[in-house]
């Protein structure tokens, strides 16, 4: 009999992502009536905000008949109409979970969200029961998913009804055992841009990670208007935009304007409409230039952007966008160092060619290397950290960037007096080309990344670190 007057409420299971969900049901000398899917409040209280695109529904008249074990690539919220079921669920995902078993037995006061991967199957208890379930793709028909036999001895499943009395296809009846399935992989991480300073980062933080692909503009351009059909992206979960124009100063020519703008704004609107058409996690790294640098205290994640310049102009456009795809990270950051041009590779060089340089004293802000943000970026998809914007940067005192050419000429071992500060105005006034206006405080505030549980290493350790590494390498860049 159906339990009435239950609250909403969520249980974990011993398979990772599998929850039972007690659902209020109402009642009276009519009948009973019950909210059987309610996303806001379901979402309110921890269930994966999966999008269903399709509702189907199993009559099954006899008690007994038993639906076997697939797993399909898909999400999928179980629940009852009317009658009872012996639902079991099996972990068919590779990983320390892989053939784990979980049985409940449902009726119209209980349902089950089961995670893309796990097996699931049912038997009726009772003659005529309604069996539901919502799933977020589309089904196709002659594709055959991972399956198990019901009866296999290995997943010791205590059927109410034994099998030989149930009623069960003769498809089902003839599927493997646990050991012939080939655990399900995890869907995969794209990783935009991977040839640059931070994808070079990302490459050596997903190293351990097969499930994550790499891929560069020569691979797959975000402008060409074919990205829509340029992947499966049913196979994927996430994509981590590393791609971007980012030469300032080149944005502010005619040539610079337009492809900033197809970078940063056309090619991004094109994975967001991606991201959002499948179900995408979209991860998009933004930059300190969408602030106007006059605010008086570290910039935080809610202030308003008022981007100075062009490039400033198109992150800020991107932001918008990102901001519009229901599973995105917006990452925020400034001052990058990584292996490629950099300043700080740029003043080691110069220090070792006795050059004294001059370096603006008037812009503020700490370095981020791009080793830390591939970390922040990992942390934020596994740890399932809330959507949304997140600044990160190394952590310590506010610099400017002569303090910080000081502090690498000294750390490599020379005179850090041998750095002259000027103003940006003085650096700048005889340039040859257009140059982008800079924001004179690039400081963000770290604690909403901190809350996630992330903590920023320490600038000047990483700045030793790889002041150690370039001091006997070193290339020949432009200073900023």
């Amino acid at each position: 009999m159906t339990e009435l007057g239950k609250t909403l409420q969520v249980t974990s299971t011993p398979i990772p992502g599998l929850t039972v969900w007690e659902l209020p049901v109402h009642g009276d000398n009519r009948g009973w009536f019950k909210e059987n899917w309610q996303r806001e409040k379901m979402v309110a209280a921890g269930m994966p905000d999966f999008g269903p695109v399709q509702n189907n529904i199993s009559f099954n008249e006899s008690a007994g008949t038993t639906r076997g074990i697939h797993a399909e690539p898909w999400d999928k919220f179980i629940s009852v109409g009317t009658g009872r079921i012996f639902g079991a669920w099996v972990d068919l995902r590779s990983g320390p979970t892989f053939g784990t078993v979980f049985t409940a037995e449902i009726d119209p006061s209980r349902a089950v969200f089961v995670p893309r991967g796990v097996g699931n199957s049912f038997q009726t208890l009772e003659p005529n029961t309604v069996y539901a379930y919502l799933v977020n793709e589309h089904y196709t028909a002659g594709v055959a998913y991972p399956s198990v036999n019901p009866a296999d001895a290995t997943l010791a499943i205590d059927w109410p009804i034994p099998l030989e009395r149930a009623e069960l296809s003769a498809k089902d009846s003839a599927q493997g055992t646990l050991a012939q399935v080939e655990p399900i992989r995890p869907r995969k991480t794209l990783v935009l841009g991977a040839g640059g300073q931070l994808g070079r980062a990302l490459r050596e933080a997903y190293a351990d990670a097969p499930h994550v692909e790499f891929t560069e503009r020569a691979d797959l351009d975000l402008t060409s208007g074919e990205l829509g059909a340029a992947r499966p992206w049913r196979d994927y979960d996430t994509i981590v935009n590393a791609a971007a124009y980012t030469a300032v100063d080149a944005a502010e020519t005619a040539e610079g304007r337009a492809a900033a703008w197809a970078a940063n704004v056309t090619g991004v609107a094109a994975l967001a409409r991606v991201a959002t058409d499948h179900r995408l996690t979209l991860v998009h790294v933004s930059s300190d230039y969408v602030f106007d640098g006059t605010a008086t205290r570290p910039y935080r994640e809610s202030d308003a952007v008022a981007p100075l310049g062009v490039y400033g102009q198109t992150k800020a456009a991107g932001d918008q966008v990102v901001a519009t795809v229901p599973r995105h990270y917006l990452v925020r950051t400034s001052w990058v160092i990584g292996e490629g041009r950099n300043f700080v590779r740029t003043m080691v060089s110069l220090a070792q060619r006795g050059v004294d340089p001059a370096v603006v004293d008037d812009q503020f802000g700490r370095l981020t290397f791009t080793s830390e943000l591939a970390r922040a970026i990992r942390h934020l998809t596994q740890a399932r950290a809330p959507f949304g914007t997140y600044h990160v940067t190394g952590s310590g005192p506010t610099t400017s960037w002569a303090e910080i050419a000081r502090r690498t000429f000294a750390l490599a071992g020379h005179d850090p007096d041998r750095v002259r500060g000027v103003s940006t105005a003085e650096y700048f006034g005889n340039a040859a080309g257009p140059v982008a206006p800079r924001p004179a405080n690039s400081v963000l505030d770290l604690a909403k990344i901190e809350s996630t549980g992330f903590r920023p290493a320490d600038v000047d350790e990483l700045l030793a670190e790889y002041v150690e590494r370039e001091t006997h390498s070193v290339s020949q860049p432009a200073i900023r």
